[in-house]
């Protein structure tokens, strides 16, 4: 069962109304009792990396997920801000996040070239996997996403990152350590290539 964790931010319904399309069955969890089903994760989130921590660790979840990601090695996939606060930290806040890859999260602004392009990041773009990575599985090099967006991740383990995009310079956004995955564009909203990235997480 792939259950969409259920804090209060993210477009839980638009992953669900993804799933349905695809007939692979996906659920919602608001609490710990509604996460013990869960065979896959998908950690969502929109805004601050303090607030998302805040809404996390206030959900009553946050132990429960630490089990099933840490302990029990299900596989899990953050979007956006469920992406960042899977880093130790981030420049937007002073919140600890989750921790469950090695890096921290920069303003997206130390990384823009001379052109001065607006920051945040929004819109499309295209997406560079590294070889062989499974969640970029029948998507072309240069694959169009939709991002939005004004922090990236900086993974500590440079094999870490296994997709790039390029905004002024380029930067990491998708990331993985052993079953933990992040993408930094939103799968949800990027139509034929973000279904596809959500059926071979569905499918890893």
């Amino acid at each position: 069962m792939i259950t969409i964790v259920d804090y209060g931010l993210g477009n839980v319904r638009a992953f669900l109304n993804v799933y349905r399309r695809l007939n692979i069955e996906a659920n919602t969890a608001r609490n710990r009792e509604e996460l013990k089903v869960a065979s896959k994760l998908i950690l969502p989130g929109v805004g601050s990396f303090d607030h998302a921590m805040d809404q996390l660790n206030g959900s009553g979840m946050r132990e429960a997920l630490d089990g099933l990601v840490l302990g029990d090695r299900v596989p899990v996939l953050g979007v956006c801000v469920g992406m960042q606060i899977l880093a130790r930290s981030s420049e937007e806040g002073k919140a600890p996040g989750l921790g469950w890859i090695e890096g921290s999260v920069k303003a997206l602004g130390s990384l823009l070239s001379t052109e001065k392009l607006p920051v945040p990041h929004m819109g499309w773009n295209d997406v560079f996997p590294r070889a062989g990575t499974r969640l970029f599985n029948q998507l072309d090099a240069g694959a169009p996403f939709y991002f939005l967006h004004s922090y990236y991740f900086h993974c500590e383990r440079e094999n870490e990152a296994i997709a790039v995009s390029t905004y002024g310079l380029e930067f990491a956004c998708a990331v993985n350590s052993a079953n933990v995955f992040g993408v930094q564009f939103h799968p949800e909203k990027s139509h034929r290539c973000g279904t596809r990235l959500l059926q071979n997480f569905a499918e890893l």
